[in-house]
């Protein structure tokens, strides 16, 4: 694998804080920053399930971001090979979340660090996200880290 599997551990304050992939016994408190996230608690065993999946697939980082060992936030990140132009990858980043007692420690820096780190790692053209209108606070975040909203995102619920 050409990433690194675990971020630098770096003092932020009086906090330890490290990037490293998501484990089983992480899913308790991933679910929890999901649900302040989306506003809704997810179902544990489904997690489970669904987690097997992402850990057997090489395109899928499931990253989290602890502090003092306490899981602050998370960010997915998946490569998504391209037979455009150099057939150059690209990454696609998702469900980015930092816990609110965790806000300005620069753990969401960290954790797009290490997903453009990865990105880098697998010469990806871009990575590229997508972020719901309302959040208007992450939008800056992402804008200050350099990110322009130069598309237009579709979905169609199913």
């Amino acid at each position: 694998m050409k990433d690194i599997k675990r971020g630098i551990i770096q003092k932020e304050g009086n906090s330890m804080i490290t990037i490293e992939p998501i484990s089983h016994e992480d899913l308790t408190a991933l679910n929890g920053l999901y649900e302040e996230l989306m506003g809704v608690s997810g179902s544990l065993s489904r997690m489970n399930t669904v987690y097997d999946h992402i850990a057997a697939n090489s395109q899928y980082r499931l990253l989290g971001a602890k502090c003092d060992g306490e899981l602050a936030g998370s960010i997915t990140c998946i490569l998504c090979w391209d037979l455009v132009g150099d057939c150059r990858p690209f990454m696609l980043i998702e469900n980015v979340v930092v816990s609110s007692r965790f806000r300005r420690l620069g753990i969401g820096n960290r954790l797009m660090e290490h997903a453009e780190h990865i990105a880098r790692s697998y010469e990806c053209t871009c990575t590229m996200l997508i972020s719901g209108s309302q959040r208007t606070e992450a939008h800056r975040f992402y804008e200050a880290l350099g990110y322009t909203v130069d598309v237009k995102g579709f979905k169609k619920m199913l």
